[in-house]
């Protein structure tokens, strides 16, 4: 069977962020290496991408490693990126996620029709007004976006004269652009995030980049979906005790 060509790009961006040689095995396989610079999850941690029906996992020692092959032996796939199964197979101290992993290419795109609004492009994430938009977002919030990171223009919309709704993408290995959506508490629930989204996705594609949206809250699912999004898979981060 042929694979769909998103996992296969998305399945390349991963083995790259692991930072040693390890691939994605067929589907029902997880690859278990030890990589203590991997980028899959922040450093002294483990981390677990599943894509496509197969996972890859990286640990920071050997020690680390033999912990996380004996606890996920003999689990589904599904089961490596389920934070109720690994807290039950694995003495974690934290986690991170899991966090949905969508990807999106020309031909299944669906642009968001801007109506009222005016997007507007600003040199990128160091201007003023979009930093005063994470300040009015909060910080957890903020930090989920991550616009800071944008390495694009910020596509943004006005209300007042006031950024209330910004987007953009940093680049990531092997032509990735991993998009960042915020919008100000007051303004949400009106489709700004999937205006403003779309025209940093298009940018993105019109660069020949493969736009990835990675998510946990609900609703930033929902907005990738509209715009044709496609959730492969599920992104997962641990700390063992």
């Amino acid at each position: 069977m042929t694979m769909d060509p998103l996992v296969v790009r998305a399945h390349g961006l991963w083995e790259d962020l692991a930072r040693v040689p390890v691939s994605f095995a067929p589907p029902g396989g997880v690859d278990v290496v030890v990589s203590p610079r991997s980028g899959l999850c922040p450093a002294g941690w483990v981390g677990v991408v599943a894509l496509g029906g197969s996972a890859i996992v990286t640990a920071p020692s050997d020690r680390t490693a033999r912990i996380v092959r004996d606890a996920l032996r003999g689990l589904p796939v599904e089961a490596v990126v389920d934070s109720v199964l690994v807290r039950e197979a694995l003495p974690v101290a934290r986690m991170l996620g899991p966090a949905a992993l969508a990807y999106v290419c020309d031909a299944r795109f669906r642009p968001a029709e801007s109506g009222a609004w005016t997007v507007e492009q600003l040199p990128g994430s160091t201007h003023a007004d979009v930093r005063s938009l994470e300040q009015v977002a909060g910080r957890d919030d903020a930090g989920e976006a991550a616009l800071d990171e944008m390495t694009s223009p910020a596509f943004v919309v006005r209300e007042h004269g006031r950024v209330v709704a910004a987007a953009g993408y940093r680049a990531w290995p092997r032509r990735t652009a991993h998009v960042a959506v915020l919008t100000a508490p007051e303004a949400r629930g009106r489709g700004l995030a999937r205006v403003t989204g779309s025209a940093a996705v298009a940018h993105a594609l019109a660069d020949g980049l493969l736009p990835q949206w990675r998510a946990r809250p609900s609703a930033s699912r929902r907005v990738a979906a509209a715009l044709g999004f496609e959730e492969l898979g599920s992104q997962l981060s641990v700390e063992i005790a």
